[in-house]
């Protein structure tokens, strides 16, 4: 299928999702993180949710990541491209005109200090091809990070037929977690 149609499909399937099921299948995923091989790391990358897109509530991560004593990194759009901040106790969230609560200042990481990386995503196939909202940033964030970086996208739902549009510059995930299954793609 081509990203397009993708994004519209799976975008219709989003509204249709409850507010108890986006709450349940948000704990789920969080949960099943805690089978991935990646707890020894310290630096994590997290995006904060667009709630008008019905993606998923990534707080139930942000506590386990707090409670691992792990260093968390968010977002923030800075003209075309991603500036990555620690979170603190100190750090003041703004919602962007995206709709994105992103971080008002703070410590500045660069993306090649980080570990792992929480990926948003709109769908993905079997082969760890993701589809985002189309605007890059993601893309052009993760070649900036170290080739080990490890990369999860977190999905309410399975994976979609092969995404037949894969560009050059698209990079594919490692993991990608729903609330019923954990998909691993060969680095390979």
């Amino acid at each position: 299928m081509l990203k397009k149609e993708l994004r519209s499909s799976y975008g219709l399937l989003r509204k249709k999702i409850s507010e108890e099921t986006l709450s349940q299948s948000s704990l789920a995923i969080a949960n099943a993180l805690l089978q991935l091989p990646i707890w020894h790391h310290d630096y994590f990358h997290l995006f904060m949710p667009i709630s008008a897109k019905r993606e998923i509530d990534t707080s139930f991560v942000l506590t386990i990541l707090q409670g691992k004593d792990k260093h968390v990194i968010v977002p923030k759009v800075e003209g075309n491209t991603l500036s990555h901040f620690l979170l603190t106790d100190a750090t003041k969230f703004v919602e962007s005109s995206w709709g994105v609560p992103e971080p008002l200042d703070g410590i500045a990481l660069p993306p090649h200090r980080l570990d792992v990386v929480f990926v948003p995503l709109v769908a993905f196939d079997k082969f760890g091809n993701r589809v985002g909202y189309g605007k890059g940033f993601y893309d052009g964030f993760l070649k900036e990070c170290r080739a080990e970086v490890i990369k999860i996208g977190l999905s309410f739902f399975e994976s979609a037929d092969p995404i037949s549009d894969v560009a050059p510059h698209d990079i594919r995930l490692d993991y990608c977690v729903t609330p019923k299954k954990i998909y691993s793609f060969s680095k390979s």
